[in-house]
C-alpha cells in the first residue's frame, strides 16, 4: 500500500469540505449548526445521520457510523484508504506522489498485476477452446440452455478441455513460472505428478470485478460428476465476499434496483432477456460484504432465489444483511418454476417483469415462511403464531413503521388491528421496552458494575465533545484533569491529541480520525466528539453538569491508579494524595 505522510493526508482531507463530499451521496438538510439526512449505512425513516461542517466529521446517532471525509468514502464506496484518498485528491486537484510506494508495496502491486494478467490469458484460452472442435460438447450445453452467440461473448464463456494439465502447459509456454501459477489458483503443483489444472472438462464462467478485470473463474462439470460447480479459491485478487458475478455489467444498468440470484446461469439468462441488473454470489453464501457492495449501486434489491427450501433459506439469510446495509428488500415469487433461468425459458421476459412488479415485501415473506411452522387450524398454534408475529414486528424501532406492519399483518390474517397492537405493546413491555431490564443471572453486582463502567465511558465522551465544541472550557478544567485521567486507552489517545492541538492553537477532530487506520477505531473516535448532550438551559445547570463530569473523571482516574499502584511507587502515591486533595477542593468551589 502506498505510504503518504500525515501532512499530505491532512492537506487532502482539509481541501475537501465534508458537507460537499457527503452531499453527493446523501440528501442533507441544515438543522442548527449541523446537517442531517437519512443514514446511508442502515435503514431508517427518521434522519439521525449528522454532518458537522465545523468539526468536518459525520456521525450517525442510530448505528454509530462516523468519521471524516476519507472514512466516509471508505465505508460508502467500499474503498481502501489509498483509493479514498486518491478520489479526494483528484477532486481537490492535488497530485499524490507515486514514488512514495514502499518496496514491499511495489512488489505486491506487481504481483497483483501479474495475477490479473494470468487470469486474462486463461480467460482468452478458455474462450478459444469453446469455439474449437474439442469444445463442441460445451457449446451444445450453452446453446441447449438457450444462450445465443452475443450473450456467450458478453460474458466471455469458455471451456476447459478434458486434459487435466492443458492450461498449465499453455501458461508455462507463455513464460509464467510455477510459483506465480500456484498463487493464481488456476493450477495445483505436485512433486510426483507435476502441474494439474484446477478446471478441466468444464464449461467456464470468467468472474470479473467492477472494472471488468478477470479475477477468478467458475466451472460447471459436463455430464455427470461431482462437484457440479468448482470455483477459484481466494487469492490476492479474488475475495468471494467482496465481489458479485455480473456486477461489472449490472452497475451501469438503468433498470430499477438489483436482481439478486443464486447462480451464474440465472444471471446470464436474465441479462439475455433484457434484465441487465442481475447479479449472483460467487459460489458462497451471501455475506455482509456483499450487502455493503450492493449498497454502492442500489437502494433496492429483488431476491430472485430458487423456489425450493434451499432458496428460501438463502433469502431468509440475505434479508437481514441487506436491511442492515440500508437496502430495501423484496422477494420475487418464481413458482411453479425452480429458478429465473427456468422461468425465463418457459414464460419469457414479459411474464418475469410481472413477477418483479408483484414482488413481495421481505417482512411479509419472512412472516409467511414462519407461518408454516405453526398449525393455523389449531387455536393454540394460531395464538403462538400471532405472538411470534408480534415479536417480529417489535424489531422495527419506529412506532409509525410498527403500526404500518401491524395494519398489514392484521389485514392479511384477518385479526383486529387493535387486538394485534395491544399484543405487540404487551410483549414489548414484557421484553423490557420502557422498563428496567432484569439483572443478569451472574448477579446484580456485575450488572451494576457494567452500568457504572458505561457511565464513566459516557462521561469521558461527553468531556471530549464539550472541549471540541467549547474550547473556552480548557481554562476551567485543566487545573483538575488532563489526558491521563481518561482511563479508556483509545479515549486517552484521543484526549492527548485534543489537549496537544489546543496548546498549538488549532482544534481539528477530523485530523485525529485520520490517525487511526482501523475502521472500528475511526467509528469510536468519531463517537467521542459527537456524544449526545442533554438540553441544559441555565448557566447554573451548565456549571453543575461540567463540574459533575470533571469530578466523575477525576474520581475514576484516582480509583484506577489506586488499584494498580505498586507499593514501592512513592512518586505515584504522592501524586494520588495531591489529586485527592485537589478533588476535595474542587467539590467546595464554584466551577465557573
Amino acid at each position: 500500500m502506498p505510504y503518504y505522510s500525515d501532512e499530505l493526508i491532512e492537506e487532502v482531507r482539509s481541501a475537501n469540505d465534508i458537507v460537499d463530499v457527503i452531499s453527493a451521496y446523501v440528501r442533507l438538510k441544515k438543522k442548527g449548526s449541523a446537517y442531517f439526512g437519512l443514514c446511508p449505512f442502515h435503514n431508517e425513516k427518521t434522519p439521525s445521520f449528522s454532518v458537522s461542517q465545523g468539526k468536518q466529521m459525520y456521525y450517525c446517532f442510530g448505528c454509530g457510523a462516523g468519521g471524516n471525509a476519507i472514512t466516509f468514502l471508505m465505508q460508502y464506496e467500499n474503498a481502501t484508504f489509498p483509493e479514498a484518498l486518491e478520489t479526494l485528491a483528484q477532486k481537490a486537484g492535488i497530485d499524490l506522489p507515486r514514488q512514495e510506494m514502499s518496496g514491499k508495496a511495489r512488489q505486491e502491486a506487481d504481483k497483483r498485476a501479474r495475477l490479473l494478467e494470468i487470469n486474462k490469458t486463461a480467460a482468452k484460452y478458455f474462450y478459444a477452446q469453446l469455439r474449437m472442435e474439442q469444445g463442441q460438447t460445451a457449446m451444445n450445453y450453452f446453446t441447449n440452455r438457450g444462450l445465443g452467440p452475443e450473450t456467450m461473448k458478453k460474458f466471455g464463456l469458455g471451456y476447459s478441455n478434458k486434459f487435466s494439465d492443458d492450461l498449465y502447459q499453455y501458461l508455462r509456454k507463455q513464460g509464467y513460472e510455477d510459483e506465480i501459477l500456484k498463487d493464481s489458483g488456476l493450477v495445483t503443483l505436485d512433486e510426483s505428478r507435476g502441474g494439474r489444472d484446477k478446471f478441466w472438462n468444464r464449461v467456464m464462467f470468467p468472474i470479473m470485478d467492477v472494472n471488468h478485470r478477470v479475477i477468478g473463474f467458475g466451472g460447471r462439470v459436463l455430464g455427470e460428476g461431482e462437484p457440479k460447480y468448482v470455483n477459484s479459491p481466494e487469492t490476492m485478487i479474488f475475495d468471494k465476499s467482496r465481489n458479485l458475478y455480473g456486477l461489472n455489467l449490472a452497475r451501469s444498468s438503468r433498470k430499477q434496483g438489483i436482481l439478486l440470484c443464486e447462480g451464474y446461469m440465472d444471471v446470464i439468462a436474465l441479462h439475455q432477456a433484457g434484465f441487465d441488473n442481475a447479479v449472483a454470489a460467487l459460489g458462497t453464501s451471501f455475506t455482509q460484504g456483499h450487502a455493503a457492495l450492493l449498497k454502492r449501486y442500489a437502494k433496492e434489491v429483488f431476491c430472485t432465489f430458487d423456489s425450493d427450501g434451499a432458496g428460501i433459506k438463502a433469502a431468509l439469510r440475505a434479508i437481514p444483511m441487506l436491511k442492515d446495509a440500508g437496502i430495501s428488500v423484496k422477494i420475487i415469487n418464481m413458482k411453479p418454476y425452480k429458478d429465473p433461468d427456468e422461468f425465463i425459458r418457459a414464460e419469457g421476459a414479459e411474464e418475469y417483469q410481472k413477477r418483479i412488479d408483484q414482488a413481495q415485501n421481505s417482512f411479509m415473506f419472512e412472516l409467511e415462511t414462519m407461518e408454516r411452522e405453526y398449525d393455523m387450524k389449531d387455536p393454540e398454534g394460531k395464538t403462538a403464531f400471532y405472538n411470534a408475529a408480534a415479536r417480529k414486528i417489535l424489531e422495527f424501532e419506529e412506532e409509525l413503521e410498527r403500526d404500518n406492519y401491524i395494519e398489514a399483518v392484521a389485514e392479511k390474517y384477518q385479526t383486529g388491528f387493535e387486538n394485534l397492537r395491544k399484543l405487540v405493546m404487551h410483549l414489548g413491555t414484557k421484553a423490557g421496552f420502557g422498563r428496567e431490564s432484569r439483572p443478569l443471572k451472574s448477579g446484580v453486582q456485575e450488572n451494576k458494575k457494567r452500568k457504572k463502567e458505561d457511565g464513566i465511558k459516557q462521561s469521558q465522551k461527553l468531556m471530549l465533545t464539550w472541549l471540541i465544541e467549547q474550547p473556552e472550557l480548557f481554562e476551567l478544567i485543566e487545573p483538575y484533569i488532563g489526558p491521563e485521567d481518561f482511563t479508556e486507552e483509545l479515549y486517552r489517545q484521543a484526549a492527548e491529541e485534543v489537549f496537544a492541538q489546543h496548546r498549538a492553537g488549532e482544534l481539528n477532530p477530523a485530523k485525529i480520525v485520520s490517525m487511526f487506520t482501523e475502521e472500528e477505531q475511526q467509528r469510536e473516535i468519531a463517537g467521542l466528539f459527537n456524544a449526545r448532550i442533554l438540553q441544559i438551559e441555565t448557566p447554573a445547570e451548565k456549571e453543575k453538569a461540567l463540574k459533575d463530569t470533571v469530578i466523575r473523571l477525576k474520581e475514576n482516574s484516582i480509583n484506577e491508579r489506586s488499584r494498580h499502584l505498586e507499593p514501592a511507587d512513592m512518586e505515584g502515591l504522592q501524586k494520588l494524595v495531591a489529586d485527592k486533595k485537589s478533588l476535595q477542593q474542587l467539590r467546595k468551589v464554584r466551577f465557573s
